[in-house]
């Protein structure tokens, strides 16, 4: 079975591309710095680190811990800074293409990476320290943070995508989510909610992209052919879009603020019961219990509708790789330390308790102490087990290749193309027409 996950993972070199358009959820407003020492000494070396999301500091801060504590005489001090999406990834391109400012370490979202790898990096190749845990990680999680044969970024998590499911609107409206296996058992389900609570059963999403890739990848496509060229025109995307209006239409989804589910607004709504559905990677287990206190218990995992039984469940969705840059004071000791805390057995397992991701270390998969531990916030928090259903899907998550024309795609399909069909109501066909058209006049 672990076999047959590496072969269809490593397939594809480049994971999917619904990173979501714009900002990544959990990130902090401002610009925020603090110094963690976890117990290091006076000859301790201060590294710093940028990252977007607030929750990332709080694992390294765990792993740091068990790092000076295991290494005595090269202890560190990582100095975290959490800023806004874009003014991070701004702030970082600006840096390492001055050789001025940048970190020593530092978070790229996986939309953002094909434009640091472009050209020569200014980032440090990790192949030597990713080499003695390559047997044990999804190998397509080290592939999406790659160029030329050189590893430069660090994976997070699977990603797998699921359904989230608020059982008391479900409830209240006589729906069982377990009987949802096709968009057509949903749109039913939706129509009943919406005429029992007058709630929306799900998201019309206009920020993001998460759902136009699950329904790419139901259909063995994605956004760009087989030579990195865009295809956001096709039948595939065309039938894709249109089973989602129709549940538009029918008051089964709804836009929502901040366009998708992964947005401080968005959390409010979440929180306030006014939609009973997520399409979301499973890191979004962490939103919920950060962002969105009063639905716990409530909330249950499931694997995805799909437009016929039999099509695959699930895919990998969003990713951040941890890279070290070419102007770290100690690029060896950064290079160990991102390896450590990222890719090792105990880093993974951190990762599910601090984070609530889906390791990238399979074999934490089946560690049922780990994994159904009574006491881990989010086994608590949710009313099944997440790995119950990550390991009846795990040889059905999907992946969908990233390039360098990806950024462009993601952007002209989040700021227009996905307002103007669920907004405006524009004829799918002519706005995917118009959006190819503006794509490959983009990328001349």
């Amino acid at each position: 079975m672990k076999k047959k996950w590496f072969v269809m993972l490593t397939v594809v070199s480049l994971l999917l591309m619904v990173w979501g358009c714009g900002n990544s959820g959990g990130s902090s407003s401002s610009g925020t710095s603090s110094v963690l020492d976890a117990g290091a000494g006076e000859n301790a070396t201060e590294l710093s680190y940028w990252t977007f999301v607030e929750l990332h500091g709080q694992h390294f801060e765990k792993m740091l811990g068990k790092w000076n504590e295991a290494n005595p005489d090269r202890q560190i001090k990582l100095n975290v800074t959490v800023m806004p999406y874009d003014d991070m990834h701004n702030k970082l391109s600006i840096a390492l293409q001055t050789g001025t400012g940048a970190p020593d370490i530092s978070d790229i979202e996986l939309g953002k990476f094909p434009d640091f790898l472009a050209g020569t990096p200014h980032l440090e190749p990790l192949n030597d320290v990713i080499d003695p845990y390559r047997d044990t990680i999804v190998e397509s999680r080290i592939n999406i943070y790659s160029k030329d044969g050189k590893n430069y970024g660090a994976p997070t998590h699977v990603g797998a995508t699921v359904a989230f499911y608020n059982t008391e609107i479900l409830e209240e409206a006589g729906v069982d989510y377990t009987k949802i296996v096709t968009w057509d058992d949903f749109k039913k389900a939706g129509i009943q909610v919406y005429e029992k609570t007058g709630k929306y059963m799900g998201t019309a999403d206009t920020s993001a992209t998460w759902q136009s890739g699950i329904m790419l990848a139901q259909q063995d496509t994605d956004f760009t052919d087989a030579d990195g060229q865009p295809q956001v025109n096709t039948p595939e995307m065309i039938k894709g879009l249109s089973v989602l209006k129709d549940l538009q239409d029918n008051n089964v989804i709804a836009t929502i603020a901040g366009g998708q589910p992964d947005t401080e607004e968005a959390y409010g709504e979440f929180n306030s019961g006014n939609y009973a559905t997520a399409f979301m990677p499973l890191w979004q287990m962490s939103r919920y219990t950060n962002y969105m206190p009063d639905l716990a218990g409530k909330i249950a995992i499931a694997p995805l509708p799909v437009m016929e039984e039999g099509m695959p469940r699930s895919l990998g969705g969003g990713g951040t790789g941890t890279v070290v840059t070419n102007t770290a004071k100690d690029v060896q000791l950064a290079k160990e330390f991102v390896a450590f805390a990222k890719l090792s057995e105990d880093a993974n397992i951190e990762i599910w308790n601090t984070l609530g991701f889906d390791p990238v270390n399979l074999d934490v998969w089946s560690m049922k102490d780990i994994t159904h531990n009574p006491e881990n916030q989010f086994v608590k928090y949710f009313v099944n087990n997440p790995f119950d259903v990550l390991n009846e899907i795990k040889d059905e998550i999907q992946l969908i290749k990233s390039t360098s024309a990806n950024p462009t795609i993601n952007n002209v399909l989040c700021t227009v193309t996905l307002n103007e069909i669920f907004e405006d109501g524009r004829d799918i066909t002519e706005a995917l027409n118009d959006a190819q058209q503006q794509i490959e006049q983009e990328l001349k």
